[in-house]
């Protein structure tokens, strides 16, 4: 299969996420054990990190059909049943991820000096009056210099000494507008009878198949 540019820039986000949580936690191992110091931020860091490998990994799973299913059901269904019970399936999972990611932009928005949505549960507009956290930071991620910049546009000059809350945080909207668009292509891809189900991973009768295919080819 053809993989396209955007399964690379999603694969190597995913991997240096990974790959940064482990070298953090590895480097907090040595200074601990051999050197009796600590990387103060290194866990703060890690749990961050492990937000947006979780939360970035879990549209992508949709987008390769990754997530695991039961689908015995759909399975005994004849197929313009599968078709429906697929439709109704995707548009239970839009509906739950539209509403995902407006209480993620509302949850994340203040502390960007931006304005929530209006309305409990669909969005009725944008907030008119609110009270701006741009002023929030994490409690041990010191602020790096090259993003001095922000303290003008978000704190009103004032210098920050930890990271704004508003850059790990902003992975909450970012992560459920992409599960969201992913659900809205698996629709898409039910509509036109190129699926007929939302996701069922079947990695292991994959692995059993390609196993047994080894074995008959060396035989």
């Amino acid at each position: 299969m053809k993989r396209s540019w955007t399964d690379t820039i999603e694969e190597t986000l995913i991997a240096f996420l990974l790959g940064a949580m482990t070298l953090i936690t590895f480097a907090n191992v040595i200074a601990r054990y051999l050197f009796n110091s600590n990387i103060l931020w290194g866990l703060e860091m890690t749990v961050f990190l492990f937000a947006w490998l979780v939360l970035l990994g879990a549209p992508y799973a949709v987008k390769k059909n990754a997530h695991l299913g039961v689908d015995f059901l759909v399975e005994m269904a004849p197929k313009p049943l599968r078709r429906l019970l697929g439709l109704v399936a995707v548009g239970i999972c839009i509906v739950f991820s539209f509403l995902m990611l407006k209480g993620a932009w509302d949850y994340w928005a203040n502390f960007a000096n931006l304005p929530g949505t209006e309305g409990r549960w669909f969005p009725l507009g944008f907030e008119e009056s609110f009270l701006a956290k741009g002023w929030y930071e994490v409690y041990d991620i010191p602020h790096p210099g090259f993003l001095g910049w922000m303290e003008g546009v978000f704190n009103e000059g004032e210098e920050y000494e930890k990271l704004p809350r508003f850059i790990p945080y902003a992975v909450l909207p970012l992560s459920m507008a992409l599960l969201l668009f992913r659900f809205i292509q698996m629709a898409v891809a039910i509509w036109k009878g190129e699926a007929d189900r939302v996701v069922a991973s079947h990695e292991v009768e994959d692995e059993l198949e390609a196993i047994k295919s080894n074995s008959e080819e060396q035989a």
